[in-house]
């Protein structure tokens, strides 16, 4: 597969090293010569310093012959460009990251696609869910849902109350519990688990479950004493912040603590009137004593360094907070972010990368997301009619090692299943696996 991607910034440059990675056919172009060189010695990837919106320029990063074209430079109005004269020369799909939230309201993204340009992402505005859907609970580490929620991924960490702590996976079989164990992050490995394997201490143990048995998960992790989140403060105003506070539910109350005086007048535009901005330094104790961070039960760090936002959750942490969600963007940092106990990880590039991964493949799959902590992904394949899955149980059709099911969705209903169940053409099958598997699982639901 032909992958043209304009833009070597960080969103660009993690995603050409993913898909390299897969053996794709990557062309990276840039009109700064310096942003290309730290990827000039990766396997499977050509660098070309041109600009994006160049007919030229694309020509010669062959645009006419791409599955796929990528524009994710931080020039929203050049990316949108770059996609429609890619598409009039011939890629067959285009995708353009954007900062302007209208683009994405139905009528605005078919006129867009109308245009040549197929499929719009926002970054900060995606960042901002997953950060919403962090703090709704105290005690989980990552939370995703399918089909309007369906079907729950919850992340957490066993503490050593959990009434799991040492159980063997396969007797959870035997008692029927209503939980599917998809992944385990154990230290810096990663694991899809067998029958076989253990929940220890200190775990990181993905579930899939429905909405009902929410509750019940939280009592066997031991979770049962932390506090539910009523109210969140926020380290920075950026656009993450901005739409964080917009996504909050409305039985929070939120405060957003920004350093910059002419940022903080046009936070007070952009946020409802019961969001507080406060002008100051979210590093400093003592304000954020003053601002009541002992009686708050999250505290959201979306400052422009990767420091100081991990410094400033573990601050939170010793003053009491139960729920700390850091921007982690410099990827170095994510696992020491995870031994210092950071509850959940943001990352934007994990986020945008997920969205774009999904445009690439054949099989129809209606979400891709990589799991932060965890080297691994989840994606929800649609089965086809006749497809592989079908024509067996599922302990019959011999997955690869590194992957597993871990529900499915049918007819709008998420069910939870084991090695007896079968899959029916249409499902919406939730499968984990290592990261970079996705591709290779295909074959088994087209």
């Amino acid at each position: 597969m032909r992958i043209v991607i304009a833009g070597a910034g960080e969103v660009g440059t993690y995603l050409a090293r993913m898909l390299a990675g897969e053996k794709q056919d990557i062309v990276l172009m840039d009109e700064n010569e310096e942003n290309l060189k730290p990827l000039e010695g990766i396997l499977d990837l050509m660098t070309i310093k041109q600009s994006p919106v160049s007919i030229t320029g694309l020509k010669e990063a062959g645009v006419p012959q791409a599955d796929l074209f990528v524009a994710v430079t931080p020039d929203e109005s050049r990316n949108m460009t770059a996609c429609m004269i890619a598409t009039n020369l011939g890629a067959k799909k285009t995708v353009a990251r954007i900062d302007n939230y209208e683009y994405l309201q139905p009528k605005q993204k078919e006129f867009f696609a109308k245009l040549g340009v197929h499929s719009l992402i926002y970054p900060e505005m995606l960042a901002a869910k997953d950060i919403v859907d962090a703090v709704k609970m105290s005690w989980i580490r990552q939370w995703w849902e399918f089909a309007d929620g369906e079907l729950i991924l919850l992340g957490a960490k066993m503490g050593p109350t959990s009434e799991l702590l040492d159980k063997v996976l396969k007797e959870f079989s035997k008692a029927e519990v209503p939980f599917h164990v998809v992944a385990i992050k154990r230290g810096t490995e990663t694991i899809i688990p067998r029958g076989s394997d253990t929940i220890r201490l200190n775990d990181i143990v993905y579930f899939t479950t429905t909405k009902k048995y929410i509750p019940y998960i939280r009592k066997v992790s031991g979770k049962d004493e932390l506090p539910d989140v009523q109210n969140v403060m926020i380290m920075g105003g950026g656009r993450i912040a901005v739409r964080t506070a917009q996504y909050l539910p409305d039985y929070m109350d939120a405060k957003i603590i920004e350093q910059n005086m002419a940022r903080c007048v046009r936070l007070t535009e952009l946020v409802d009137d019961s969001v507080l901005v406060i002008h100051g330094d979210g590093r400093d104790m003592e304000l954020l004593k003053e601002e009541g961070i002992r009686n708050t039960e999250a505290f959201v760090a979306l400052t422009g360094n990767s420091e100081t936002n991990i410094l400033a959750c573990l601050a939170a942490k010793r003053m009491g907070v139960a729920k700390t969600v850091a921007e982690v963007e410099n990827i170095d940092y994510i696992h020491m972010a995870e031994s210092l106990d950071i509850g959940t990880v943001i990352n934007k590039k994990y986020i945008a990368a997920s969205h774009i991964y999904q445009m690439m493949l054949d099989a129809d799959v209606s979400n891709v997301k990589c799991l932060t902590f965890a080297n691994a992904d989840v994606a929800e394949f649609i089965v086809k009619k006749e497809a592989r899955i079908t024509q067996h149980a599922i302990k019959e059709v011999s997955l690869p090692k590194g992957a597993t099911i871990g529900g499915v969705i049918r007819d709008g209903v998420g069910l939870l299943i084991d090695g007896n169940s079968r899959v029916q053409e249409n499902d919406h099958v939730v499968v984990f696996c290592m990261r970079g598997m996705i591709k290779n699982l295909e074959r088994y639901f087209n």
